[in-house]
């Protein structure tokens, strides 16, 4: 599967033009604010129905404009178009002309990996973010995963406006005793394909991290928040821990509260790491994203790169580049001083981007 075209309306800064992206290879040049990497969160936008800046989706929305939209059309696949509109505040996914109601659906589309600056977050941010790569990483080729996590999410959305609304209320013992179940039921089985996630990824980020930083026994380590591992076991544990629940007025422990941790021969590894090697462990943690997702589908992901070689230095550019995993179809952001010719190939499609504009 690779991306055809893109067409906006009302997108960000993005002129209201069909733009050919019939090519393996797709560059973007253009100095910062023209316009690149919004190209880039549009394809993504058609991919996920979210953004990769995390941003909410009437941020997207051209200022002046109330409504905006996305759409792809697609090659070597069994659907042809994409089309994302967002309306008066609501969002409408259509594949092939037929309204969605569940975004997973568009996991099986146009699957995008994107490597961009906000991952760093996932090196050096909260423990939530580290959450949310390593779920969308099992999304990407696990749809049952993502279920049993989103009744997960619903049950314990329940539970912590049980705890916050009816604190100290009698009947709030009887509702936790039927909820605390439902939250053990879904929860073991995100635990279980965590804990396995973990260590398959561990077996293919490692030995990329050697490769190109020379540094040995790197790893991600999976630390769940629950110690039991059986229905009863975190049953019973939630009902010895609900009083502090209660006083806090939330849900203290279970896969929401989950962390990951890298590792090196077993000791905590991020947090003594140089800027740069968090940068590259950032970068690294999506080729190994890509090519996990490759090993157990057998397909390969549309890559998104944005301004990812400006940072590295000359050999581990260079390294970066032989690591790259396979993929269907990559799209690349470049400043204008940077040497992107030197990467160019013969079939290399490329566009200058100045004020939203797109010129080959």
């Amino acid at each position: 599967m690779s991306i055809d075209a893109l067409r906006t309306t009302a997108f960000r800064n993005l002129a209201d033009v069909e733009i050919d992206t019939g090519g393996r290879d797709i560059f973007l040049i253009g100095e910062n604010g023209q316009g690149k990497t919004n190209f880039l969160e549009a394809l993504y936008f058609c991919s996920y129905a979210s953004s990769f800046r995390g941003v909410r989706d009437g941020e997207l929305v051209r200022n002046g404009e109330k409504d905006c939209s996305a759409s792809i059309k697609i090659k070597d696949s069994v659907y042809e178009k994409v089309l994302i509109k967002i309306e008066n505040s609501k969002k409408n996914i259509q594949i092939d002309g037929k309204n969605i109601v569940d975004r997973k659906e568009l996991l099986e589309v146009a699957p995008c990996i994107v490597f961009c600056h906000e991952d760093m977050e996932f090196v050096a941010g909260s423990p939530e973010r580290r959450r949310w790569f390593f779920d969308q990483s099992q999304s990407l080729y696990d749809p049952l995963y993502l279920e049993d996590l989103r009744k997960y999410r619903k049950v314990l959305k329940t539970r912590n406006t049980l705890l916050k609304e009816r604190y100290g209320n009698r009947d709030t013992g009887a509702v936790l005793d039927a909820l605390d179940p439902q939250l053990a039921l879904y929860g073991l089985p995100v635990m279980e394909k965590r804990a396995e996630s973990a260590e398959q990824f561990s077996r293919i980020f490692g030995p990329l991290y050697e490769e190109v930083s020379g540094i040995d026994g790197i790893g991600v380590r999976y630390v769940p928040s629950w110690k039991e591992a059986t229905l009863e076991g975190v049953t019973a544990f939630l009902e010895k821990r609900r009083e502090a629940d209660i006083t806090a007025g939330v849900c203290l422990s279970g896969p929401h509260r989950d962390r990951y941790v890298f590792t090196r021969g077993g000791s905590e590894f991020s947090g003594k790491a140089s800027t740069g090697q968090r940068r590259l462990l950032a970068l690294l943690l999506r080729i190994a994203q890509a090519r996990r997702f490759s090993g157990v589908t057998g397909k390969n992901p549309v890559l998104l790169l944005d301004d990812v070689l400006l940072e590295l230095d000359p050999e581990k550019r260079r390294k970066f580049l032989l690591v790259m995993p396979e993929y269907e179809q990559a799209f690349y952001t470049f400043l204008p001083e940077e040497p992107y010719d030197r990467y160019r190939k013969s079939h290399t499609l490329v566009y200058t981007v100045s004020g939203g504009v797109l010129t080959k």
